[in-house]
């Protein structure tokens, strides 16, 4: 009998366990479309579909976590409730499944299924919601495919895309879409939300972290409460604005201050070495480029040698992402910099 209680016991504390451990990201994830912060008009067109149940095709784009994904989640949530939810509603990230065969196999399986009997309690629509995250991820082909299957299965079923450019959606899908953007969250809005979770969680945080997560998110509300996550893991629930920076795997700002001055002094080999270290230090090279370019943009320069710099960078990176060598890449940028800096110096 002592056996049996204890059994029941461990399975009641289960789920006490499981949200303890659970990413704040998923556990603080707003249930109802109203509850998404900071996207006030997206906010006030779907509560207005939602009270009548007729949801078009949606294309939602914007920078990452800025809440298309849990505005979707939301609306098939209020629309089903729990349990039709699981028949109805239908998830796939296109950045892992982007080819057509996705599209012809699992996406046309779905759609293609008959609607059941709706849930008591909820509008339960008669048809079913597909939500393709990425969508922007998927070939030209696929997404050929998929305007078909929209065409095809309209009457059954409402297809959700989420990108973050939707000029890499077709004009034959996004003709078909209420599209809807989402903006970068403001300061103010991701410190509030930030704030409630730090209140929840017990944190001890000092009035700069707000600021630093912020800063090192640039409007991504996921990423934030992730630093704040990590930081209160590893800080012990004592958070200042050093450890969110340390956690963002920010590189010191003066070393990318120095950087750019010894690049400036036209001193090539230092800035070489320096920026050397900072890889060494464990930086990637494509942090470096993201902070220098940031440093360059505020710098006391004219616009045209940031211009100079700035189409430097760009090639740096676009190397970079096909595999160039790191080193090499940043040599050449370290010595347009100093050429640019030098023409400067000798106008003035």
């Amino acid at each position: 009998m002592v056996a049996d209680t204890t059994m029941v016991d461990a399975e009641a504390t289960r789920p006490q366990r499981a949200e303890a451990h659970a990413p704040w990201v998923e556990k603080y994830r707003p249930r109802v479309v109203k509850d998404v912060a900071s996207q006030e008009q997206v906010v006030g067109v779907l509560e207005n579909a939602l009270k009548t149940g007729n949801m078009p095709h949606c294309l939602f784009y914007g920078p990452p976590g800025t809440g298309k994904t849990t505005t979707a989640l939301a609306i098939a949530k209020e629309l089903y409730g729990p349990e039709l939810y699981k028949q109805r509603v239908k998830e796939l990230n296109a950045s892992d499944e982007r080819g057509i065969s996705v599209v012809r196999n699992k996406i046309k399986t779905f759609a293609s299924q008959a609607v059941g009997a709706p849930a008591p309690g909820y509008p339960s629509p008669p048809y079913k919601i597909l939500i393709l995250d990425e969508a922007d991820a998927m070939t030209g082909d696929a997404q050929s495919a998929l305007r078909r299957m929209m065409e095809t299965y309209s009457k059954v079923t409402r297809f959700f895309l989420l990108c973050n450019y939707v000029t890499k959606i077709i004009d034959p899908i996004a003709s078909r879409c209420a599209k809807f953007r989402f903006s970068p969250l403001a300061q103010e809005t991701m410190g509030a939300r930030l704030k409630f979770i730090g209140e929840q969680e017990g944190l001890e945080m000092s009035d700069d972290v707000f600021a630093m997560c912020s800063k090192h998110s640039r409007g991504d509300m996921r990423k934030a409460i992730t630093l704040l996550q990590s930081a209160a893991r590893l800080f012990a629930g004592k958070i200042s604005g050093a450890s969110i920076v340390e956690v963002a795997g920010h590189i010191p700002d003066e070393k990318i201050k120095k950087m750019y001055d010894l690049c400036r002094e036209g001193k090539f080999e230092e800035a070489q070495a320096h920026m050397e270290d900072i890889l060494r230090d464990g930086f990637s090279g494509l942090k470096i480029l993201d902070q220098y370019s940031d440093y360059v943009l505020e710098a006391d320069c004219s616009d045209e040698v940031k211009a100079e710099i700035f189409i430097k960078l760009g090639e740096v990176d676009r190397f970079l992402a096909q595999g160039a060598d790191e080193g090499m890449q940043l040599a050449t940028l370290v010595s347009t910099s100093i050429k640019a800096l030098a023409k400067m110096a000798s106008a003035a």
